[in-house]
């Protein structure tokens, strides 16, 4: 009162600032949440009627909610492992063929959540894959990696194993990588059969709500779109953020 200006419940949320009525945003929330791959914001413009350019800032926002401000760090038995997003060089335009593609490095808890981080510049022995993992996983817990040097290392910290892909060795005993490559299956496909392609700048938010998605799937849509409504203060995003390059 004394300042003047109005206030909603909607500041200092996702909503905040915005025209969109509320009734719009919780389907939008619903059925970004309950869609096991995604919606497109083509898709969500048509279901709850507002513009293309709505819809995909609206998912934007929704992304930002859905990130793990804290993660807390893994334990037990832990998948470390790293994957690539982009098209094949195949088929890129003459000249753009040499273009990097984005690398999205993760660890994965046996039976429990995954953590993952879009890097991004690829550099060769790439420190920042140690620095992950050292960062998200406990000191002493079971690491299981596949024999990519930049985890020859991790035996000083952790109780280390690996598997030689390069020799077609996938699984020996209890020791793989079968548990974070699965949801690289996912996150994948979720991103070309949804949509389509991504830009590097925004990677970090697509792995964000498959990692969202992934470590409620033990819950049902109901429970799951609920409990998003304890992540609505993860931080205001307005639009010259969301189009500007992190």
């Amino acid at each position: 009162k004394t300042c003047h200006k109005k206030f909603t419940v909607t500041v200092g949320t996702i909503l905040e600032n915005s025209k969109v009525p509320l009734r719009k945003w919780f389907a939008a929330i619903y059925l970004c949440t309950a869609h096991k791959k995604g919606i497109s914001s083509y898709q969500l413009s048509r279901d709850i009627g507002v513009t293309q350019k709505t819809a995909w800032f609206m998912l934007g926002r929704i992304r930002e909610m859905m990130k793990d401000k804290a993660p807390e760090r893994l334990s037990g038995t832990v998948e470390a492992d790293e994957t690539y997003i982009g098209g094949r060089h195949i088929n890129k335009h003459k000249g753009k063929e040499v273009t990097e593609k984005a690398m999205v490095v993760g660890v994965l808890e046996r039976g429990g959540k995954v953590i993952t981080e879009a890097v991004k510049k690829v550099k060769k022995g790439n420190n920042d894959i140690v620095a992950f993992v050292n960062h998200n996983v406990h000191l002493g817990s079971e690491l299981m990696t596949d024999e990519a040097r930049h985890y020859i290392r991790m035996g000083r910290r952790y109780e280390h194993n690996t598997v030689h892909h390069a020799i077609k060795e996938f699984v020996r005993g209890r020791v793989h990588t079968q548990g974070i490559e699965n949801y690289w299956s996912l996150l994948k496909r979720g991103i070309v059969g949804i949509y389509h392609q991504v830009s590097p700048k925004h990677l970090h938010r697509y792995c964000d709500e498959f990692a969202y998605r992934y470590n409620s799937r033990k819950v049902n849509d109901q429970e799951r779109f609920i409990n998003s409504f304890t992540r609505l203060t993860n931080g205001v995003l307005t639009y010259k953020q969301y189009i500007a390059n992190d």
